[in-house]
């Protein structure tokens, strides 16, 4: 039966823009879990480590977020784990999160002055007192504009699990087309509403930059 586009409607797709920061806020903590260990890996003394690292980090940005959604969804199915699509779609975004994140704060670990190192090291502190109590803290400062920045683009990239029918924003505009067949005003308000949810979080990003001096090529 079709309907006009109306309230119902769009409180259905402001309600499902809910799972896409859902999804948003899975993939960062997961991510972020593991982009702490790509980055200390990456720059870690150990050889071992710091190539390990960097072929994760090549591969997962070589490759498209749709193909790690696959292997995570389709890819797993066939070797026996039949994920649900919300659990696949969240690993797929965690680990192509890990990959951008970790090549981030890699760089902001690396940015902190030598003389950081050599004096923490004076004091006898241990490697992982070092990254503690005065790396880390400093790296933060660097690293908090663009992974920002960062999480905008990560909210954009939820609408790829629309394709393994994840009820997200994407997903919803998809479905409510299919009933009011009017998508010019169905994809303007999803577009729309994903204005809403990055334009802040763009802006934030451009705020951090000028307080911190941490600048990126727009």
């Amino acid at each position: 039966m079709i309907r006009p586009f109306g309230w119902t409607e769009f409180l259905f797709l402001v309600q499902s823009a809910g799972w896409t920061l859902v999804l948003t806020l899975v993939a960062s903590l997961l991510g972020g879990i593991l982009a702490m260990a790509v980055a200390i890996a990456r720059v870690s003394s150990n050889r071992i480590l710091r190539e390990s690292s960097r072929v994760y980090i090549g591969i997962i940005q070589g490759i498209p977020v749709l193909m790690v959604l696959f292997l995570s969804y389709y890819g797993l199915a066939q070797a026996g784990f039949d994920l649900p699509p919300v659990v696949a779609a969240s690993m797929a975004l965690s680990i192509y999160a890990s990959a951008y994140l970790g090549d981030i704060w890699r760089g902001a670990i690396q940015s902190v002055h030598v003389q950081q190192w050599e004096a923490s090291a004076s004091l006898a502190l241990t490697r992982a007192q070092q990254y503690r109590y005065v790396i880390l803290p400093q790296s933060v400062k660097i690293a908090l504009p663009p992974t920002v920045g960062f999480l905008v683009q990560l909210v954009k990239n939820t609408s790829i699990v629309s394709i393994v029918s994840v009820i997200e924003l994407t997903r919803a505009g998809q479905l409510v087309n299919n009933v009011t067949f009017e998508p010019f005003k169905v994809f303007i308000t999803v577009a729309l509403i994903y204005l809403a949810i990055c334009y802040p979080m763009s802006r934030f990003s451009r705020y951090l930059e000028g307080k911190t001096g941490v600048y990126l090529d727009s």
